[in-house]
């Protein structure tokens, strides 16, 4: 899952990437104005984390910018501000949750977690398909009831197939998802390549129906 943390205040917007990293998150930052909006232009993210007080311009106004595209990012308004009327008017453009600064990050990631169980899952914390199980809060995969173990990356791919289930897509797609902005510096995605073949391979092993399929030429869909 890929976060963008949009803070100029650099120590926390490090305790927050740390954080947020131990929780198997992708963490990505921007520090200004113009930097987030020259990322949220480009990429998306399953969650943004959106300071209101940013070095060139207005935190509201990137919210405005998100919803005018018409983008399905989450995004958690975190603020100094103990303002009612800020919180009102972010909630009403259209953000998901709020936090007034200071705030434990334990509390910053179970908001997070709501946020994306709920755009992508349907506020479910299990998902099930036929003999495939996900735990998601646990982050556990069973097969016919016997656990599956599968890495960090292995987890995140599944997920991400899972809700975007009978799409194509492609691999620069996934591996945008998987390295974020780095993902352009890459020649090619063989490492993308890597990380399907053992999660297909885990998952055939245990007794999966073959739900993951490769279309050559055009990428990977998750088939129901």
């Amino acid at each position: 899952m890929k976060i963008l943390v949009i803070e100029d205040e650099a120590t926390l917007a490090q305790s927050i990437g740390a954080y947020l990293s131990d929780e198997n998150y992708l963490c990505e930052f921007a520090g200004t104005f113009r930097e987030a909006m020259d990322k949220i232009d480009v990429f998306d993210y399953d969650c943004i984390v959106l300071d209101l007080m940013l070095p060139g311009g207005d935190g509201l106004k990137i919210l405005e910018e998100i919803k005018k595209e018409n983008k399905q990012d989450g995004v958690i308004i975190i603020s100094a501000k103990n303002s009612l009327e800020d919180k009102i008017k972010g909630l009403k453009i259209g953000a998901d949750d709020y936090l007034t600064k200071p705030f434990h990050l334990s509390e910053l990631a179970v908001r997070i977690y709501s946020i994306i169980r709920r755009k992508q899952f349907g506020n479910v914390n299990i998902i099930e398909q036929n003999e495939l199980k996900i735990n998601l809060p646990g982050k556990t995969v069973t097969v016919n009831d016997q656990p599956v173990s599968l890495t960090r990356k292995e987890f995140d791919l599944l997920l991400y197939f899972i809700s975007n289930k009978n799409k194509v897509i492609s691999k620069s797609a996934l591996a945008e998802h998987l390295s974020g902005e780095i993902a352009d510096m890459f020649d090619n995605y063989d490492f993308v390549y890597v990380h399907i073949k053992n999660l297909k391979k885990k998952l055939q092993e245990a007794g999966c129906d073959k739900y993951l399929k490769t279309l050559y030429g055009s990428g990977y869909k998750w088939e129901i």
